[in-house]
């Protein structure tokens, strides 16, 4: 009795572990091939959800469907004009065959590898053979900070781009494209992450731009000085065209005010000269007689007639 649920035991065990190796799940992110004995069968299945395969007889290998990155090596390159830089580039990249991937690379780290070699020597062998302008630029635009001396200077020692930057990260996705075709993988695209100049001339490199910006920032400076001149040589031409037509409008106005004056007086005067010429010396006495002032005249000065007849009077 013992033997037989040891038996039966041993039966349902392997029974589960049979239907736990006869089905598999593949995820919608995922690809897979099916193995035999170490040997592909049948082809690359893609569609989601619950599969078969013959247990312990088959393997699932399960690969991936989305767009895997690889990051390059920072390599020191030396260009056509003799720039010692250095790329760093990345690409993304997808199992496109997985049989032939299977079959080449087998795995993730292989593949990488093979990236590094094929997309850097690719990398190396365009940049080596163009001026170090082709692969920083697109076009032969001048830049906006540049300086004309500067840009002068540029054009008479290097040629004008021809190829440019993105055309060379299409030539290089397009070589490194066909030799990865070979190992069932499908570059999407490369492109160049930065350039730099090897260290050791760095700090050469960064002297002279300080100088050149350091130049250019003098140009602008001095412009701005010579605008401000006329600026401000405008406001004081305007300004001096201003008082001069507010003193002509004022001294206008005061000879105008002064001729009306006059003419009342003398007005007055014919309407009373005895009156008017009383009233003037009371002014007089007002404006030239103060408390502590002291003047010596004679008696029989006119300045003092109409005191005098109010002393007779």
């Amino acid at each position: 009795m013992r033997t037989s649920w040891i038996i039966i035991g041993i039966i349902v065990i392997a029974g589960i572990w049979l239907l736990t190796d006869l089905f598999y799940t593949l995820d919608m992110t995922q690809q897979a091939i099916i193995t035999q004995f170490g040997k592909p069968v049948g082809g690359t299945i893609t569609d989601a959800g619950l599969h078969l395969k013959v247990p312990f007889m088959q393997k699932v290998h399960f690969f991936e469907k989305r767009l895997l990155e690889w990051n390059g090596r920072s390599n020191q390159i030396p260009t056509k004009d003799k720039k010692y830089i250095q790329v760093d580039i990345y690409a993304r990249w997808r199992i496109s065959d997985p049989l032939k991937y299977f079959q080449t690379v087998k795995f993730e780290g292989n593949a990488q590898g093979r990236l590094d070699d094929i997309v850097d020597s690719q990398t190396r062998d365009l940049i080596a053979s163009q001026n170090l302008l082709e692969a920083v630029r697109n076009s032969n635009r001048t830049m906006l900070y540049e300086e004309a001396e500067l840009q002068q200077a540029l054009e008479a020692k290097i040629d004008s781009v021809r190829v440019g930057r993105e055309k060379i990260m299409k030539e290089i996705l397009q070589r490194a494209q066909e030799k990865m075709q070979g190992f069932g993988i499908d570059l999407v695209d490369v492109k160049i992450k930065r350039i730099n100049y090897v260290e050791d001339v760095r700090p050469a490199v960064y002297e002279r731009m300080i100088t050149e910006r350091t130049r250019i920032a003098e140009r602008f400076r001095s412009e701005g000085q010579g605008i401000k001149a006329r600026i401000e040589g405008k406001t004081e031409r305007e300004l001096n065209e201003i008082e001069s037509e507010a003193y002509r409008l004022a001294q206008q106005i005061k000879g105008e005010a002064d001729a009306e004056a006059t003419r009342i007086y003398a007005e007055a005067y014919n309407l009373d000269p005895e009156f008017y010429s009383f009233y003037k010396t009371l002014e007089t006495y007002r404006e030239t007689l103060k408390e502590d002032d002291w003047i010596i005249l004679t008696t029989n000065s006119d300045y003092w007639k109409y005191l005098k007849r109010i002393k007779n009077e």
